[in-house]
């Protein structure tokens, strides 16, 4: 994530006029704090290749297209896509966007261990906005299935802060987010292994896996139930 989300009220920097579309995307994501093409579209979830065409004009992008860049750039989309004024809503003087939105990273529960099925594509990915409290390395996992009873239904979104440090005391006996040595990221309850520095993971469905060595995890900062997160879900369509 970039250190610091810098206004994006300045026009002359982004060169609005008589600017291509592509190098108002540019603008957009410098002004929004990513370095890079690449630093953006890892962030969000996105194909490199095809943000990096779409930025440096090899490949138009469409209007929805333009929606999820500029949600996640903090622009409207009519200023992106067509350089209709203003380049933020008139009611944020702050220039931060409309809302401060995070990439939803994959889904979890798609199969019988519970495991998160990354969903990164060949097109941006979808988007979701910062919970209460939460923080631009908030991410979101979309329920899938019936395979977490008690915690989460079919649709449900989990929010986690990525940033993957190991697991602290306080998680032990709660479901947390977690990736294993095997780069497997689940959503288990925590619980203390045999030894120390391994670790128990339950299943609310399914068998337990025993002494598992983890990379990181996170704390559930909120679950969103389905007919809310139908509502908060910006969701890409080519």
């Amino acid at each position: 994530m970039p250190s610091t989300r810098h206004p994006v009220n300045d026009w002359d920097s982004l060169g609005s006029s008589g600017a291509t579309r592509s190098e108002r995307l540019r603008g957009a994501r410098k002004a929004a704090g990513y370095a890079s093409a690449s630093m953006a579209a890892k962030t969000f979830g996105w194909s490199v290749n095809t943000y990096s065409s779409n930025e440096n004009g090899n490949a138009p992008y469409s209007y929805k297209t333009a929606r999820l860049y500029g949600a996640a750039f903090g622009v409207r989309a009519e200023w992106l896509y067509e350089g209709e004024p203003p380049m933020v809503a008139a009611h944020d003087p702050a220039g931060d966007g409309d809302e401060r939105l995070v990439p939803v990273i994959g889904h979890v529960g798609a199969d019988a261990q519970g495991a998160v099925l990354f969903a990164l594509g060949q097109t941006p990915g979808d988007l979701v906005p910062i919970p209460p409290g939460g923080t631009d390395q908030a991410r979101a996992l979309l329920v899938t299935g019936g395979s977490m009873p008690g915690l989460a239904d079919h649709g449900a979104l989990i929010y986690f802060e990525y940033q993957r440090t190991p697991p602290s005391p306080d998680m032990l006996g709660h479901v947390v987010v977690v990736e294993t040595e095997t780069e497997e990221v689940l959503v288990k309850r925590l619980l203390r292994g045999a030894r120390a520095g391994l670790f128990d993971l339950e299943s609310l469905a399914g068998p337990t896996r025993r002494d598992c060595r983890l990379r990181w995890a996170a704390h559930i900062t909120a679950i969103i139930p389905p007919w809310q997160a139908r509502r908060i879900l910006r969701t890409h369509a080519a």
